[in-house]
């Protein structure tokens, strides 16, 4: 009987794992621990709801964790399928259908169907809003499953501007549960289909989020994330220092000079498609002394790019001369004017202002105002005299989407897309947030919206760009490679995951063990 023993224990052995596989023994174990990361901004109770997305990379990363969308950016793909497990384009580029996954359930429980997707298009207001309603002329249900949009004329940015960080139009919202509670409510708690879910929101404090177990896609490793809004950078770092945070954002100048010097620390650059110009926004007032371009010459001639990069990103920023970043497709690539404070000066003069002149209050984006004074720094030297003036970053969002903002402003976008969008946004006269523009750039940018063979639409879209460039209608600054602290916990970030964004695949961070 001793003899049969071993035979006797490997079969009990094989039973055992067995009835342990049927039973998930070897499935991955629950999510643990908890993840803290330091935001450089207020968080606002408009980031809750995507339907009021900004032209901002950043809110995605919130979006992204609370919800999910039929196509968007996922590791390794700049569009890979989501919700929708297929869509097909109809030969004429007429209509777009979506096949969503089986088996989809928000986060308390209702089904995700072809109406909620309907629904969630539909109340969208943010960013790329107009020009999506405008080009869309119907959203059809054809079952529960099945969704088609209907366009008014072909389009090929249609899935760029639906799919990607460009809008958050594509992200599938609870019907049901919005039409109960309302967009107040929502913002209270929403509901959604992403790897975590909603636990609490402290206003202008931070955001807790737990682990849904049962994500179609993935369980998340860490059981817990609390997203902080912390817009100073100092305490940003010293909160990754005394490990009270594990990601700290957006740092800049000799703070992250300090994290790159500190063995324990990891500094990561984001390479998202963002872009910092300065914005003249009086331009096209013709009294106005940014009306002249020998004046809005003089700035970009004034502006010393490659130390502004050296002082704010450690020379992570490489110098540009547009506002498209030069990884987005149909970019055209352009350096920018020469460093050259005496041209800067004379051009100044030429214009009637041989002694410079007084040009108001300096408002940069938040919180990037290392940058900021560097180009202050720049411009005084030159004698156009400016002073900064630092605003909060919502109502700095808030008032140049109104158009509110004077002067001089220096602004960034991070929101994925292609030169159109960009050039949709900020570019045409009824972008969004452009101040004003030229009726042949409106005529290209329309001509170029129908086009689909792709030669003739980069023709048209680096014509777009150099008219910019030779009417001087912006003063490009650097592209932005937003500098992130990692913090010793983390054993696999994801920083950099998702190509051209700035975003984490949270359900892949991994956290050290104990």
């Amino acid at each position: 009987m001793m003899k049969h023993a071993p035979h006797v224990a490997l079969l009990l052995l094989v039973a055992a794992l067995t009835l342990g596989a049927d039973r998930g023994l070897g499935a991955p174990s629950s999510p643990t621990g908890e993840l803290v990361v330091a935001w450089h901004v207020t968080i606002p109770p408009a980031w809750l709801d995507p339907a009021e997305a900004p032209p901002q990379g950043v809110p995605f990363e919130l979006y992204y964790a609370l919800h999910d969308a039929l196509v968007r950016p996922l590791p390794g793909e700049k569009l890979g399928h989501s919700l929708a497990e297929s869509w097909t384009e109809s030969p004429d580029g007429l209509v777009y259908e979506f096949k969503l996954r089986e088996g989809l359930r928000f986060h308390n429980g209702d089904p995700c169907t072809a109406e909620d997707v309907k629904f969630s298009f539909e109340r969208y207001r943010g960013v790329g809003a107009k020009l999506l309603h405008t080009q869309v002329q119907t959203v059809e249900v054809v079952d529960a499953l099945r969704v088609r949009f209907h366009l008014h004329a072909p389009w090929p940015d249609f899935l760029t501007v639906y799919g990607t960080t460009a809008s958050a139009a594509g992200v599938v919202l609870p019907k049901r549960y919005l039409e109960q509670v309302g967009a107040d409510g929502f913002k209270q708690h929403p509901i959604g289909l992403g790897p975590y879910k909603f636990v609490r929101y402290t206003p202008g404090v931070e955001v807790v989020l737990e682990a849904y177990e049962g994500h179609w896609r993935q369980v998340p490793s860490v059981k817990r994330v609390i997203m902080k809004g912390v817009p100073d950078g100092s305490t940003r770092l010293a909160m990754l220092k005394r490990q009270e945070a594990d990601i700290a954002f957006a740092l800049d100048g000799l703070i992250a000079e300090e994290v790159r010097r500190d063995p324990n620390l990891r500094l990561v650059d984001m390479r998202l498609p963002s872009v910092f110009w300065i914005e003249f926004p009086e331009q096209w007032e013709p009294t106005s002394v940014w009306a002249d371009p020998r004046v809005r010459l003089a700035v970009n001639h004034a502006l010393d790019r490659q130390a502004i990069s050296e002082a704010a990103c450690l020379g992570y920023c490489p110098p540009t001369g547009v506002i498209i970043p030069r990884q987005m497709d149909y970019a055209l690539p352009v350096e920018p004017p020469a460093y050259d404070p005496q041209k800067a000066r004379q051009l100044l003069a030429d214009a009637g202002y041989p002694q410079g002149f007084d040009a108001g209050p300096f408002v940069p984006v938040p919180p990037y105002f290392v940058a900021a004074e560097a180009v202050v720094n720049n411009l005084n030297a030159v004698g156009i005299r400016m002073r900064l003036r630092i605003m909060d970053r919502a109502p700095f969002l808030s008032a140049w989407r109104e158009k509110q903002l004077r002067g001089l402003f220096l602004t960034s976008a991070g929101a994925a897309g292609n030169a159109a969008t960009r050039v949709e946004t900020f570019i045409y006269s009824k972008g969004d947030y452009a101040y004003g523009g030229y009726p042949d750039i409106d005529a290209l940018f329309q001509q170029q919206a129908v086009e689909r063979d792709p030669a003739t639409r980069e023709v048209l879209l680096h014509r777009i760009q150099q008219l910019t460039v030779d009417r001087v209608m912006f003063a490009p600054v650097m592209e932005n490679r937003v500098l992130r602290g990692v913090g010793p916990r983390i054993a696999e970030q994801t920083l950099n995951a998702i190509p051209s964004l700035p975003l984490f695949s949270f359900e892949a961070i991994r956290l050290k063990g104990p």
